[in-house]
């Protein structure tokens, strides 16, 4: 430690060099890590505040809820402690000024998957919904009407809910007379008992249904299942592993080049009887430092940059998730500092010295 310290104090503009690189290729893995996790809750925020373990969709339907149709019913061949139907379509919804997509959720007010109301009151009467916060960020506010496409059906936002958005779009949650009624229109009456799927919250999943024509789907399973999530995960986590291993080779480029730049000093100390187990310690130590130092400073700007970005983009920081990033960044440099280590071990000081 005490050689690779002295190291890095004479040669200064060399390391800070390295740390720099260390630095932005960590800052880049912290900011994809927030940019994978809020993406991830966009999609599954409104799922998981239900705290359910399975939903029942009809077999058909390949996990897709908006595929899925039922009737109340069905609830019958349906067994769980805890049961919620719910009916759900896609729309865009304007207020004369904004216009946005959402998820319109159909449930009924006395069951498990009812949002708790932050701000204003749940919806009491056909027509009237409560509306995602992340609307009212879009600039839609308690009272407003709401047009909607494809259907002259009007809602009214009587309450705000937060953590309510479902595959990306903000919830609007309605009564399933609501629900009926856009999907429907005028045939809301003859389709007055149809749904999308019935929300179970039990631990034993084993005898749930029956039906054949049913299929009981776990709450994870169901989410991987959304439309791109699975895909949009995979494609910013494989951006994240490859800048582990483009961090490494980083590393090793630079320490192998300031090993090579430094073959005749290590040739003399090793003249001097100093053991390679030495000079190696001393390298993994001064490569230790460096990348400790690259992502502590890499960490801080991140949370600097989320601070001040916008609510629109989807940034979320995991603290657990970026330590564990942070620790993996590290342990790949010194992984990468192997190459200069195998040089040093080979160096032969007769030749080093030209001896």
């Amino acid at each position: 430690m005490f050689l690779a310290l002295n190291e890095i104090k004479k040669n200064k503009l060399r390391f800070t060099l390295i740390v720099g690189v260390l630095m932005l290729v960590s800052y880049l893995v912290f900011f994809l890590s927030g940019l994978a996790t809020g993406l991830e809750n966009l999609n599954r925020e409104s799922v998981d505040k239900w705290n359910a373990t399975a939903i029942v969709l009809t077999e058909e339907s390949d996990k897709s809820i908006n595929q899925s149709s039922l009737t109340i019913e069905d609830t019958s061949d349906v067994n769980g402690k805890e049961m919620a139907v719910i009916g759900q379509i896609n729309a865009v919804a304007g207020n004369g000024e904004q216009k946005t997509n959402v998820s319109i959720f159909g449930i009924n007010k006395d069951e498990f998957i009812m949002p708790e109301v932050t701000e204003g009151d749940a919806f009491a009467k056909e027509n009237e919904v409560i509306a995602s916060d992340a609307l009212k960020e879009e600039g839609f506010k308690i009272g407003d009407t709401l047009q909607l496409s494809s259907t002259a059906e009007v809602l009214t936002i009587v309450g705000f809910t937060d953590q309510a958005r479902f595959n990306a779009a903000p919830v609007l949650y309605g009564d399933l007379s609501t629900f009926h009624r856009v999907k429907y229109g005028d045939l809301a009456d003859k389709y007055k008992e149809s749904i999308n799927g019935i929300v179970v919250r039990d631990d034993k999943l084993t005898a749930i249904t029956q039906n054949d024509s049913l299929e009981l789907i776990e709450i994870e399973s169901f989410i991987q299942n959304l439309p791109g999530y699975t895909e949009q995960n995979l494609t910013l986590n494989f951006m994240i592993y490859f800048l582990f291993g483009i961090s490494a080779v980083i590393v090793a480029i630079f320490l192998y080049v300031l090993t090579v730049q430094k073959i005749s000093m290590f040739g003399v100390m090793k003249a001097q009887g100093i053991s390679n187990m030495y000079l190696s310690r001393s390298v993994i130590a001064q490569t230790f430092l460096l990348a400790a130092i690259g992502v502590a400073v890499g960490f801080v700007l991140t949370l600097i940059t989320g601070a001040f970005l916008p609510s629109a983009v989807p940034v979320a920081f995991d603290l657990v998730t970026m330590l564990i990033y942070g620790v993996v960044l590290v342990v790949v440099a010194i992984m990468g500092a192997v190459f200069s280590v195998l040089t040093i071990v080979r160096i032969d000081p007769l030749k080093a010295i030209g001896g």
